[in-house]
């Protein structure tokens, strides 16, 4: 008989249920529940850097998104059984933590914090914490910089500990009501498995090691010590953390009797310890060494591995080195762009090209084909919602610079379109300088699956061809390979990976190649754009950027001739 896993994907705006078969990938029953709470399932508020999320869409959209996929495959297949299903993977977004009472309880689910946005998860977009952020990072570079070597070198406001800080500092009794923050890659598991109590939670080495500092080489979170300097009640909630972290080919419990009857699954069943949707999505794409996979959505996340005995060099700007975080027996490498498809949404439909006649996405984008390289005379930087990497900056905004009374919406658009791809190669370039070739790109998330333009871009901007994953939720792929692999081989799953990888994940037939003489073009409006970065994004560069208005110019005419 088939025997099949279910991939949970917690997104920014909705949950999908994924069913795969364990033989071969192939998808039988999938669904998508949008969340409820806030605008497209975020909660804003006056600090336009504040963005949470109700846990109380976790539990409901794990009951009706699962469901609704099993009625999927049921159709797709009269032989489906859920009894067939051998194990359950779970991604989220991240760092996305929550504060939870002493039984592991969300405060936002009691009475007392209902209507209190900081007690609701804080979304891995949510930067309220830079100042925390910065705090953190002086700290560590004064008295623990090993803890900043192995995350870039700077704390980010997107991360862990910056968000419990600034909690502490914002609403002092949401924190003290607090037993414990846990990301919603280690508590949504821990849901699902009756293990939400401190004394049985299992938390996962992705989030822990890419956002909250945590390494076995140092007794796995920050020390006590440190984190009291920052405020005492930072070093109790270190002594409440659990202490050892696990990757994502060990289970977090079995499936409660209780989510059996609210899903229909089976009672039991494993659930493999959580981690963030990149990390599975890069193994859901077949990430090996030598590969970047990038995951295109509203931010990027860009992820290599490296073989746990290879030498491998502290590289300035990422989101972390972490041994296990993607595929056990190697390190994971984060790095990243804050917002990509965020980018186009905000042009789209916060400044509405075209007024009332507003434009589509499909309609820019149509409008977009027809420019060549430098034809609009425009340049941007891609930093709408920070740097992620390799400036680690959240403080940083926006630039577009060659505007004319002439330039048009189409123009912006590709503008925008060409600002992500040159962060992108800026990535790319940082893992090559500290001695980590890129072999080969393989691109997955609905833009590379739905927006040719977009990766044929960026295949002229890198001069480098362009895969994508032949699976259109790669990361909720990537968690049913982590459900297979707990189930292990003698349930109809997988021993390890590298098998599951090899029997699961493929790439699409289709390759953009890069157009040399496109290519050509970038070269020299990278140049541009590496001068405005530097200039606007860092206090050591000491150039002048008068020429780069005049450039785009050059570039301009010359592109129209």
């Amino acid at each position: 008989m088939a025997k099949y896993a279910l991939g949970l994907d917690y997104g920014t705006n909705s949950v999908r249920a994924l069913i795969v078969g364990v033989a071969d990938g192939r998808q039988v029953g999938s669904a998508v529940w949008n969340y409820q709470h806030g605008k497209d399932g975020v909660i804003l508020g006056k600090d336009p850097q504040q963005a949470r999320q109700h846990p109380a869409d976790y539990v409901k959209g794990t009951e009706l998104a699962v469901r609704a996929a099993l009625q999927a495959a049921r159709k797709t297949s009269r032989r489906f059984d859920p009894a067939d299903i051998v194990g359950i993977g779970v991604d989220t977004t991240g760092s996305t933590p929550l504060p939870a009472d002493a039984h592991g309880q969300p405060l936002a689910l009691g009475r007392e914090f209902a209507r209190n946005p900081n007690a609701l998860a804080w979304l891995w977009k949510d930067h309220t914490a830079v100042e925390e952020a910065a705090a953190i990072t002086a700290l560590a570079r004064q008295c623990r910089p090993h803890y900043l070597a192995k995350c870039g070198g700077t704390y980010s406001s997107e991360w862990f500990f910056s968000k419990a800080l600034h909690c502490l500092h914002a609403d002092p009794k949401v924190f003290e009501a607090a037993h414990l923050w846990v990301e919603i890659a280690d508590w949504i598991p821990a849901m699902l498995t009756g293990t939400q109590s401190p004394e049985s939670l299992a938390i996962g080495i992705c989030a822990a090691g890419h956002k909250a500092m945590y390494n076995d080489g140092w007794g796995g979170y920050p020390d006590a010590e440190f984190l009291c300097q920052l405020d005492p009640r930072m070093g109790d909630l270190r002594r409440r953390l659990e202490r050892r972290a696990k990757s994502i080919d060990q289970p977090a419990g079995g499936l409660t009797q209780d989510w059996a009857r609210r899903t229909g699954l089976p009672a039991g069943i494993p659930v493999a310890v959580g981690a963030l949707d990149a990390h599975l999505g890069a193994v859901g794409a077949g990430i090996t060494e030598g590969t970047l996979v990038k995951i295109i959505g509203t931010s990027t996340c860009d992820m290599m591995v490296v073989r746990a005995d290879r030498p491998l060099a502290d590289i300035p700007g990422l989101c972390g080195i972490v041994p296990g975080s993607i595929l056990p027996g190697h390190f994971g490498l984060e790095a990243g762009q804050s917002a990509v498809g965020d980018i186009f949404n905000w042009f789209v439909n916060y400044i509405q090209p075209g007024g009332k006649a507003a434009y589509s996405h499909e309609d820019l984008t149509r409008q977009a084909r027809r420019l060549r390289p430098g034809q609009s005379g425009l340049l941007a930087l891609d930093w709408n919602n920070g740097n992620r990497t390799i400036l680690v900056d959240q403080r940083l905004t926006g630039l577009l610079v060659g505007q004319t009374l002439y330039t048009t919406p189409a123009e912006i658009y590709r503008t925008l379109i060409e600002a992500t791809a040159f962060g992108a190669l800026t990535i790319i370039n940082r893992f090559e300088e500290y001695g980590l070739g890129v072999q080969q790109v393989v691109n997955c998330g609905g833009i590379a699956q739905k927006n040719p333009l977009v990766m044929q871009i960026y295949a002229d901007v890198t001069g480098r061809p362009m895969e994508v994953s032949r699976s259109p939720q790669t990361c909720a792929l990537g968690a049913a390979m982590a459900g297979a692999v707990v189930a292990g081989g003698g349930a109809g799953g997988h021993a390890n990976f590298a098998q599951a990888q090899q029997a699961m994940t493929g790439l699409k037939s289709k390759v953009y190649a890069p157009n040399p003489a496109a290519h050509a073009v970038y070269q020299d409006l990278y140049r541009l754009y590496r001068q405005l970065h530097d200039c606007f994004g860092t206090n050591a560069w000491k150039g002048d950027c008068s020429n780069v208005m005049k450039r785009l110019l050059e570039i301009r005419g010359r592109m129209r001739a």
